[in-house]
């Protein structure tokens, strides 16, 4: 159980500190600023769970993370489900968060949707769209997999390679997809836009949950592949 609090925890404070940043500055990619503090805000809140977290519950808090774990043979069956379920209630929570702040505040939304991911950048292409997804899903996936692997020698540095390697895959993907990567963190911002009347992020949000889930397969595929000796 205190590993699926720590999930539901971890997955909440990325989506109040990622998505709560680019609400408020914004994800403009001519106005650069906003655009880099979007990224590194969801890089380093990785860095932060993964020291805070990660002796607990190995701080996934992203479902595509999970499966590349248990397509690995690092989890079970039953703890996968455990972990999905508890990173999409987390997310959702701090979905609730932000919503609650910026209606109080009266604080404009800089994205319009809670920080949900889009197809705006890719000219609302899905196939587009799912091809961002997939690479920079694989990519993150593949790296997480190479930091924790047992054969790994990083000591005390793998948190923070993983989240240099999130900051990396969203500063290209943000003007694409807005950088999902991860389903629980798309899931949690659209279904509150929707409850609170914008239906647009909703209605793309397959793509979301899609693409980061055959990336993480092929980068656990992949992996298993190059790490056999």
């Amino acid at each position: 159980m205190k590993k699926y609090i720590s999930e539901f925890i971890g997955t909440a404070v990325l989506v109040i500190m990622g998505c709560g940043t680019a609400m408020l500055v914004g994800t403009d990619a001519v106005n650069g600023s906003g655009y880099i503090l979007t990224a590194f805000a969801f890089g380093l809140v990785i860095v932060g769970m993964a020291y805070c977290i990660g002796n607990i519950s190995g701080c996934h808090i992203n479902p595509a993370v999970s499966l590349g774990v248990l397509t690995s043979g690092g989890m079970t069956a039953s703890e996968f489900v455990g972990y999905v379920v508890s990173q999409c209630l987390g997310a959702f929570a701090g979905a609730g968060v932000l919503a609650a702040i910026f209606n109080l505040g009266s604080i404009t939304d800089m994205t319009g949707g809670f920080g949900s991911n889009g197809l705006a950048g890719v000219g609302e292409s899905v196939a587009a769209g799912l091809l961002v997804e997939v690479i920079l899903t694989f990519i993150f996936v593949l790296t997480i997999l190479g930091v924790t692997s047992k054969k790994a020698n990083h000591g005390s540095f793998g948190g923070l390679v993983i989240g240099l390697t999130l900051t990396l895959v969203h500063i290209l993907g943000i003007g694409l997809t807005g950088t999902s990567v991860n389903p629980a963190r798309s899931v949690g911002p659209a279904i509150v836009a929707a409850i609170t009347g914008n239906m647009a992020p909703i209605s793309s949000i397959w793509v979301f949950i899609v693409g980061p889930l055959v990336g993480a397969f092929l980068a656990a595929t992949v992996y298993k592949y190059l790490e056999q000796d």
